[in-house]
């Protein structure tokens, strides 16, 4: 998916996301789907996904993935292969054997395959890329063999960022099956079904679902990401403590990148409880406007930006670069249909975000104890019209959240907060058709970012630089990384003010 649809559609998802309670594990359709084919087995204790994966089981899996565990059985009971190592179990050793006479996998010495040891992620890329035909050595390099599968898209950072489990494992291999060959000329799931590997009527589900994706993928790809033009409407209904508080969202944005040259306009007006607040964003020949009106009060300021990207990197909540919500192994369904000339992608997103989530909880940091958060399944749909440019994104999801705040008099004080979230993007152009009209922009107030109450300077580039700490959602940035015990992160001054952060009263003189 296209890095500027990722973002947005991703920062309107985390707009009622604090945090998540962990999920154990996420893809248990996925080791469902695997098992239906042949590909993923359990044990006498089921699937066993919750425990680490290890190096015979990896290698079983590679063999299956390379549709020789058929021809390996035989070969190996023929006495045609072996393998020279001693820990390697009566179940495993076909497919060591295997592997090891085709110089796919070696030892870990000359004598042990390294069986019960843990299989990493890293170590289980590698055995997918070689499955899919590439040469480690030449097509990439061991230590790059992550970035290279994310490259060839069935790799991302934030869906296998903890403890690499057999649940990862299942939901790696589910999306290197989708994963074109080296040679181009179809995807691993179909080689397997053309070679035999795989009964085609059983893999007929997992095909559909696959074939569906591809085709949405390559609809995103041809999409132009420098330029953009969308509206936008959202409606959060929150509920707390049996209080129900609807809000709606209305606005539009523009965005032209050229380099590192970013034209940009983006108004929004929120209403909630009676209350309406209008708020405006633009970006031009190197400034920053900023407005806000509440009906009661307004606010138009302005002040320049030598680092166009860092500045609208530094407005995101949370940084969510090449985060992509729509990877294959979380999707519980993904269908495709015809309405008029255009197609229609609808996507249930599974538990599988639980995952995703808890690691987005980790970059929020420490502020966000205390808190749980569980999402229901997320339904997107994808409009595509007949020249194969995205129309719209509708996205729909309810939300439980718990916070136990702490009281002055040391008591624990729990609130229940539950979500109903729907968002709709219309696309109005992309590409050559975005244009940008911008208001009068003279009586915006220039201020000094480095210093919010003092309006009559602009600070000078190197002050604007200085490295400061912050925390993902604190309110203040700080001198000190140890202020507090918080985990903080680096950033620059004029960043940090960008966001309306207020100096620490202990640590910032």
């Amino acid at each position: 998916m296209k890095r500027f649809l990722t973002i947005l559609l991703t920062t309107l998802l985390l707009t009622a996301a604090l945090c998540v309670t962990a999920s154990a594990s996420d893809y248990d359709a996925v080791a469902e789907d695997l098992s239906a084919i042949g590909m993923f087995r359990g044990t006498a204790n089921g699937f066993e996904l919750d425990r680490a994966p290890t190096r015979s089981e990896a290698a079983i899996m590679l063999v299956r993935l390379y549709g020789a565990e058929d021809s390996a059985k035989t070969a190996y009971e023929a006495g045609e292969i072996k393998h020279p190592f001693t820990d390697v179990s009566a179940t495993a050793a076909p497919y060591v054997a295997w592997l090891y006479t085709n110089g796919i996998a070696n030892g870990t010495t000359a004598a042990t395959f390294g069986s019960a040891s843990k299989c990493s992620v890293q170590n289980y890329a590698v055995f997918l890329l070689r499955a899919l035909g590439y040469k480690d050595g030449t097509d990439f390099q061991y230590a790059d063999a992550l970035a290279f599968a994310q490259s060839k898209g069935f790799y991302e950072p934030l869906m296998f960022s903890g403890d690499f489990l057999r649940d990862d494992l299942a939901a790696l291999t589910y999306q290197a099956l989708a994963a074109d060959m080296a040679d181009g000329k179809t995807y691993l799931l179909d080689s397997l079904i053309q070679s035999g590997a795989i009964d085609a009527k059983a893999a007929a589900p997992m095909t559909e679902k696959i074939t569906a994706y591809r085709s949405m993928e390559a609809a995103m790809d041809g999409m132009d990401e420098d330029a953009m033009d969308v509206d936008i409407d959202m409606n959060m209904d929150m509920t707390m403590d049996g209080t129900k508080v609807p809000s709606k969202t209305t606005g539009s944005m523009q965005m032209i990148v050229d380099g590192k040259d970013i034209q940009l306009a983006c108004t929004m007006k929120t209403s909630a409880m009676g209350e309406t607040m209008d708020i405006g964003m633009w970006m031009k020949d190197g400034w920053l406007y900023m407005s806000m009106n509440d009906g009661a009060e307004a606010t138009s300021v302005k002040y320049p930006v030598e680092d166009q990207t860092a500045a609208l990197e530094g407005l995101q909540i949370v940084d969510v670069e090449g985060m992509d919500v729509s990877g294959l192994a979380m999707l519980d369904s993904l269908t495709a249909e015809k309405s008029g000339g255009d197609t229609v992608y609808t996507l249930v997103i599974s538990d599988g975000m639980g995952g995703l989530m808890d690691t987005i909880t980790g970059m929020l940091g420490e502020e966000t104890s205390g808190m749980s958060l569980d999402i229901g399944k997320i339904t997107a749909a994808y409009t595509v019209g007949s020249n194969g440019k995205l129309k719209s994104i509708a996205v729909a999801f309810s939300a439980s959240m718990k916070m136990d705040i702490p009281g002055e008099d040391g008591q624990t004080v729990s609130t229940d907060v539950a979500y109903d979230y729907d968002m709709t993007m219309k696309v109005n152009a992309m590409g050559s058709g975005v244009k940008i009209t911008y208001p009068d922009f003279s009586k915006f107030q220039e201020i000094d970012p480095n210093n919010p109450g003092d309006n009559t300077a602009v600070p000078d580039s190197e002050a604007s630089q200085r490295t400061i700490y912050v925390t993902k959602t604190g309110k203040h940035y700080h001198y000190d990384n140890n202020c507090n015990g918080g985990t903080y992160y680096e950033s620059t001054l004029e960043a940090a003010l960008r966001q309306g952060l207020t100096p620490c009263e202990k640590c910032v003189a």
